[in-house]
Parts: structure tokens; C-alpha cells; sequence
């Protein structure tokens, strides 16, 4: 299964890729689309939405996820996130891939374990979970891949509530003893 991630911005959108084969999770492909601030924000949307597309169609992802909007006491910036968010929606929904979203409160927990965690803490474990220590992550680009892991748990966790013992011991080997 290939999932991509989204940390949505006007300025900075982080994109992240992941590629999960059992206990398994690769990145496929991460990055930062570097949107410029001397455009109108009407143009630097276009530029998040072709861009999306373009990776979507590109890496063929089989789920999309997305961060919800931090609401700060800055109105115009969640309004400009929440902008970045619907391009990024639509992206998905017109290559066709249902929409997840968590808030970074769950995705700090999911990857971290603590849904306070820092942004270098999120890098750090990002690095190590997928063996990233000779790759320099841009914050927004570790975010991004950690949506995507944060989303990858959450199905894993899903299928797993879902299942009979025979999927648990076919997804945890390990476990078996014996």
C-alpha cells in the first residue's frame, strides 16, 4: 500500500510518501513545494494543487492524508491554511483517493507518543522509524511524512481491530512463540 501524506501551507506544503509491505514502511518520496510568497494566493494554490497532482499521479498512492487546520489566534493564517488544505482535497478527490485527516495533537502521538512532541522530536522519530539518519528532512517534509505514517497506523490498527487471530499472527510473526 502506498500512502501520501500532506502538511498543508502557503508558504512551505510539506508531501510525503510511504510505501508500507507488512510491518514494513519505506519512504517512497518526500518533499517541500517552496510556494512563491511574492505570488497573489490565488496563484500559490494552483501551485499546490498541480504540484499534488502531479505526485499523486506520479507515485500512484492508494490513500491520502492530511493534517486538519491548527486553529492559532491568527485568523488569516488558518483561513490561508484551510485554503492550502481544500487544494490539496481537491487534488485528491480528483485522482480519486478518499481523504483522511488528523490533527497534529494525533499525529504527534502516533509517531512520537506524546501528542505534545516537539517538531524535532517528530524529525527525529520520523528519521529512525524510516531509517533516514544520513537524510536531512526539512520540518515540513518529516510532518508530512509522519501524517502518512500517523495514517498507516491508524489502518493497521483498524484492520487489526477487525480481524480474527489468524490476521493478528499474519500481520505480528514475531509475536508467535513457539
Amino acid at each position: 500500500m502506498v500512502i501520501i501524506g500532506v502538511d498543508p501551507g502557503t508558504i512551505f506544503t510539506g508531501v510525503g510518501v510511504i510505501k508500507v509491505y507488512g510491518n514494513s514502511i519505506k519512504r517512497v518520496y518526500s518533499g517541500v513545494i517552496k510556494l512563491p510568497t511574492n505570488k497573489p494566493i490565488s496563484q500559490r494554490l494552483e501551485i499546490i494543487y498541480r504540484e499534488i497532482s502531479y505526485i499523486i499521479k506520479k507515485y500512484k498512492p492508494n490513500e491520502f492524508a492530511i493534517e486538519t487546520a491548527f486553529y492559532g489566534k491568527n485568523v488569516q493564517s488558518a483561513m490561508k491554511i484551510g485554503y492550502a488544505r481544500g487544494v490539496s482535497i481537491l487534488a485528491a478527490i480528483h485522482n480519486n483517493l478518499s481523504v483522511n485527516e488528523y490533527s497534529p495533537r494525533e499525529v504527534k502521538k502516533s509517531v512520537v507518543g506524546l501528542g505534545s512532541a516537539s517538531k524535532q522530536q517528530v524529525s527525529y522519530m520520523i528519521s529512525n522509524l524510516l531509517s533516514l539518519n544520513k537524510i536531512s528532512l526539512k520540518t515540513d517534509e518529516s510532518d508530512a511524512l509522519a501524517i502518512a505514517v500517523c495514517h498507516s497506523l491508524r489502518l493497521k490498527k483498524s484492520k487489526l481491530t477487525k480481524s480474527s487471530w489468524k490476521d493478528f499472527i499474519e500481520a505480528f510473526p514475531e509475536r508467535v512463540i513457539g
